[in-house]
């Protein structure tokens, strides 16, 4: 019975120290924004919209069933009864084939009108010869349609980077704040030993009574210095909550158990898939993809107003049958039309025409611009993160040198020949040394976000 007790305490205590130890890593943290934040389904929608718009377009090809039916009844008398029913596909080179039947009757009906008592059928081809034969209003459509998929796509890439990019800030502003906490915590540890040891020493007649002061004074400060770093970690973890939602959209915060990744400056370029940034193709970058795009939707619109400057003409033949003679052709049975439209100046269109040359150069310089900037700001950024590489490592020896300077004059001090003084000086400098050591950790943090929002690859 006694063995089995203390196998239950030792799980007790193995489950309280795991959720004391509980770790949020920062790419399990990436997992619940990509998938559960309502900006990351937000953004997402940027897809379902260039669908929709895609749909839209097509719509202007779809076959239209048309039917058209008038009666006139008056004094017992029917004076009309018209129907004209008709079947339309329109193709992609402006030609538009369509299939008709009309029926007719009545006492005063137009002699226009008039068809053979079974009706009319009809099946006939319209061909634009000048404007829209090899673009037109429907084909720009779809084909910017069909472009704008790729501007949405690119679109969706910044605005995902850019929820990530805000939800990594909170988290490496949680880490800072948390290794600050440990850090106060672990100092004033060291303080309260230091004073209780002091105030044995004076008891003994080995140390003056002022040095009790002094040493509680350390004591305070580090209290002081702890209650302002737990007051940012809690900012810091609320804020670090607004990121994170369960699948069915509910918020949960961050309880005070959990701690985050210990090691995240070692596998954060992994984390973010920035470990081969040397190879990155500032072609593939979603502005670049958008803004090229962007400039083929102009290119469109381009062709589409110099097509205007051609001559509106349009040829259209109609084969002509009642419905049960159609196997029987006869040329002579047919309706023809030529329509025929031209403006002599041409103002308009060739204004058009200009506005969208002159929308295009400034898209193209835009390009050009966008381009070179980035090249030089991701270059910049790359030379940073090597920097604070740097930086961290030599603040690491600094921290190792301190450290063996405050274990010398402890020792120093238990042989008599220090003084609490120059412990709490040593100390002090320790503090100063591993505070910068977390603020350029979490400067290089910032960096390699900085670099991800600029290479804008969320995937």
């Amino acid at each position: 019975m006694k063995r089995i007790l203390l196998l239950f305490l030792l799980a007790i205590v193995n489950f309280s120290f795991a959720q004391q130890t509980e770790v949020l890593s920062f790419e399990e943290f990436l997992g619940y924004i990509k998938t559960t934040h309502p900006l990351t389904k937000q953004a997402n929608l940027k897809i379902t919209e260039a669908q929709a718009k895609l749909m839209k377009a097509r719509g202007a090809f779809d076959p239209k069933l048309e039917a058209d039916y008038v009666e006139k009844e008056y004094s017992d008398k029917n004076y009309y009864s018209i129907f004209n029913g008709s079947f339309k596909i329109p193709t992609w080179f402006g030609v538009e084939i369509k299939a008709a039947f009309d029926n007719a009757e009545g006492i005063y009906l137009n002699p226009e009108n008039t068809l053979p008592n079974s009706g009319l059928t009809s099946l006939g081809i319209s061909v634009p010869l000048g404007q829209g034969l090899w673009i037109n209003e429907r084909m720009a459509e779809l084909r910017k349609a069909k472009i704008y998929q790729r501007v949405n796509e690119a679109e969706r890439k910044i605005m995902l980077t850019e929820v990530i990019y805000e939800a990594s800030k909170s988290y490496i502003n949680w880490k800072r704040s948390f290794d600050e906490v440990a850090l106060y915590s672990t100092y004033l540890e060291n303080a309260k030993t230091r004073y209780n040891g002091v105030l044995k020493l004076i008891e003994q007649g080995d140390k003056p009574a002022i040095d009790s002061v002094e040493a509680g004074i350390t004591v305070k400060s580090r209290k002081l210095n702890l209650e302002n770093a737990n007051l940012k970690l809690i900012k810091a973890r609320l804020t670090l909550s607004n990121y994170l939602w369960t699948e069915d959209g509910v918020p949960f915060e961050i309880n005070e158990t959990m701690r985050p990744e210990e090691k995240i400056d070692q596998t954060i370029l992994f984390s973010l898939k920035l470990d081969d940034f040397q190879n990155f193709n500032i072609e593939s970058h979603p502005k670049m993809e958008a803004l090229n795009s962007k400039l083929d939707i102009l290119n469109v619109e381009t062709r589409l107003f110099a097509n205007s400057l051609l001559p509106k003409l349009n040829v259209n033949y109609n084969y002509l049958s009642e419905p049960n003679a159609f196997d029987n052709y006869r040329l002579k049975d047919y309706k023809v039309g030529v329509n025929f439209a031209f403006p002599l100046f041409l103002r308009k269109e060739r204004a058009n025409l200009k506005l969208a040359k002159v929308k295009a150069a400034d898209s193209q310089f835009s390009l050009n611009f966008e381009q070179q900037a980035l090249i030089n700001k991701i270059e910049a950024q790359k030379n940073e993160i090597k920097s604070y590489k740097r930086q961290i490592q030599l603040t690491v020896d600094l921290v190792n040198n301190y450290n063996q300077m405050l274990n010398a004059e402890e020792r120093l001090f238990q042989m008599g020949e220090s003084s609490l003084f120059l412990i709490n000086s040593r100390e002090n400098s320790l503090v100063t040394t591993q505070l910068s050591n977390i603020l350029l950790t979490n400067s290089y943090l910032q960096a390699a976000l900085d670099l991800y929002k600029t290479m804008a690859n969320p995937e």
